[in-house]
């Protein structure tokens, strides 16, 4: 095995026992690295003689080669992460990666909609449906919650502990969290599960899951993608939405309202604000307070 590979495969184990990133990003990482090693092999470059000088160079390829700013900069971030996780061994003395600087990339800011955007939306719905007040539990929980579409459709009732007002979500990498949880949520779930979800006939292996479509079967990312296209069109909404505009509608408004940025970060499930913040853990209690306070469904 090379040098590069040695490195290359530690740095993998790293991401994912003690990062516990996802297969998924710990793939872009390799990806990314790869690049490098293609890059520093052609130059006959080992992993300790890699200079500040020869990342640049790296850098100027990518651009030849008619990368966009996006994927430069991805690439860019997977190689810091590398000799990051080198100078935290010890296997460098000097982060060559440090000072390199990130292509402008012009960010689009993700739409987000207003209070009565949203219920606008909701209220459009067609209760008198068989999917109506399931559909009007699926967008309370996205809203409410700021739950990613894969963390909804994968929802199960051992997650909802509407006693202690929370419901347990398992994000990315696995990794579970506990989210504050509104009395709109719990009274628009138990109103689907009651009235319409008990006289469904349940495909085996579906039993657990919250939210089920007409054959009994747990929703898919698509699905869901599909009911709030079809509410936008129907309320002759302009923007262009998904179920993350509703995640990044939460954060917005609980930031608006007063909530502390800190709080918002853990009810989302992100790891941190910056890296400095990683290891930070808030009581419980606190996002219970704020999701209450801020949020404004309990308005």
């Amino acid at each position: 095995m090379s040098t590069w590979d040695r490195y290359i495969t530690d740095f993998v184990s790293y991401l994912k026992i003690e990062r516990g990133l996802s297969e998924n990003s710990i793939t872009a990482y390799l990806n990314d690295v790869r690049k490098l090693q293609d890059f520093a092999i052609s130059n006959k470059k080992e992993v300790k003689n890699i200079r500040h000088e020869d990342l640049k160079e790296f850098i100027k390829q990518l651009f030849e080669m008619g990368l966009s700013a996006r994927s430069q900069a991805r690439i860019i971030s997977g190689v810091k992460q590398f000799f990051t996780y080198l100078l935290i061994e010890k296997e460098i003395d000097k982060d060559p990666a440090e000072l390199l600087e990130m292509p402008s990339l012009g960010r689009k800011l993700p739409e987000v909609l207003s209070i009565e955007e949203i219920d606008a939306l909701i209220d459009a719905i067609d209760l008198s449906t068989n999917e109506g007040h399931r559909n009007k539990a699926i967008l309370e929980t996205l809203y409410s919650c700021g739950l990613r579409v894969s963390e909804l459709v994968n929802l199960r009732f051992e997650d909802l502990f509407f006693d202690e007002g929370f419901i347990r979500v398992i994000g990315k990498g696995d990794k579970q969290r506990l989210v504050p949880v509104s009395g709109t949520v719990e009274k628009e779930i138990n109103i689907y599960n009651e009235g319409y979800r008990v006289h469904q006939n349940i495909k085996p292996g579906n039993e657990g899951f919250v939210f089920l479509n007409r054959r009994g079967a747990k929703l898919t990312r698509v699905m869901i993608f599909t009911i709030i296209k079809r509410l936008a069109e129907k309320t002759g909404l302009k923007k262009n939405i998904s179920p993350h505009t509703f995640r990044h509608s939460f954060a917005t408004h609980m930031l608006e309202g007063g909530a502390n940025l800190r709080a918002i970060q853990e009810m989302l499930g992100h790891e941190s604000i910056t890296t400095t913040e990683i290891y930070t853990h808030l009581d419980q209690n606190f996002l219970k307070e704020a999701i209450i306070s801020f949020h404004p469904r309990n308005k």
